[in-house]
């Protein structure tokens, strides 16, 4: 075999090593965005990097091994680099499909640290909604962040008629409570009338008929206090609601901090003359 003139032999060689030019970085000598110790996976979310020109987004990743599509919202801590918290960031995730993840970012300041604080998930055809299109149902459902004072807490269900046609309301929400996994809650009694659990809250109205016309809302509230005493306390994010029998289920997250007390107060169904808020309790 004859051997390899030299210039075929060069041109080999920067073809292997590619066209690099001697003194110039190479790949990896380039400068990522740096990591942070800070940085936690919970409950299917995960923080994958720093990205943008300036590292100055958080890139995540969602993902689950469930059975049907999930929407979360995903809470962000933002502390400075010696710890302390700086402000908190909720992301909404929409329909997360069981064995395919969803990649998003979210902008952070430089300096800053961040972590998963909170991961709430719902079953995408339960998930609340305030705005954006209406929902097959013609009415949007969703409770608010509510209100709390001496350990007494309420929060309110909101509903409005996004549809075409008259919607009609008689009475109280049905309710089921549920647990960080989604798993009915024992052993808590849900009691008609906010009444049941304290006055003044504004969710002690009798329940009657309604009707409202497209554009008009309506809201019930829900009570309860979070009084520890002998016994286990009650933790449970989710309330699974149908607005009347027959309607769809809406899975809202009240954050519900029961204590022990073994009670959850609900009131009827009120008509919604200026889009309020419950009363702020008074203990």
């Amino acid at each position: 075999m004859r051997p390899l003139h030299l210039p075929v032999c060069a041109l080999l060689l920067l073809t292997a090593c590619g066209t690099q030019q001697a003194g110039a970085p190479g790949p990896a000598s380039a400068s990522p965005c740096p990591a942070d110790p800070t940085w936690t996976e919970r409950d299917g979310v995960r923080i994958t990097g720093r990205t943008g020109a300036a590292c100055d987004r958080v890139a995540f990743e969602v993902t689950h091994e469930g059975t049907e599509a999930f929407t979360y919202t995903v809470s962000f801590t933002f502390a400075s680099e010696t710890g302390a918290a700086l402000s908190t960031v909720d992301e909404s995730v929409a329909s997360v499909e069981p064995g395919r993840p969803v990649r998003r970012t979210v902008a952070m300041a430089d300096g800053e640290r961040v972590s998963v604080s909170k991961v709430r998930s719902v079953p995408a055809d339960e998930a609340p909604s305030e705005t954006g299109p209406c929902p097959d149902s013609g009415v949007r459902v969703y409770a608010d962040r509510g209100d709390a004072a001496m350990g007494l807490r309420v929060v309110g269900l909101h509903l409005e008629n996004c549809g075409t046609q008259p919607y009609l309301l008689d009475g109280y929400p049905e309710l089921q409570i549920l647990d960080e996994e989604h798993r009915p809650v024992d052993g808590v009694r849900i009691l008609e009338g906010g009444d049941a659990i304290a006055t003044g809250t504004g969710a002690d109205a009798p329940p009657r008929a309604l009707a409202l016309a497209p554009g008009e809302r309506a809201w019930a509230g829900l009570v309860w206090r979070n009084t520890t005493q002998f016994g286990e306390a009650v933790d449970a994010p989710y309330v699974r609601t149908w607005v009347k029998p027959g309607a769809a289920p809406v899975t809202v997250v009240p954050e519900l901090d029961l204590g022990t007390t073994g009670q959850l107060g609900v009131g009827a169904w009120q008509r919604d003359e200026q889009g309020r808020q419950p009363d702020r309790p008074v203990g």
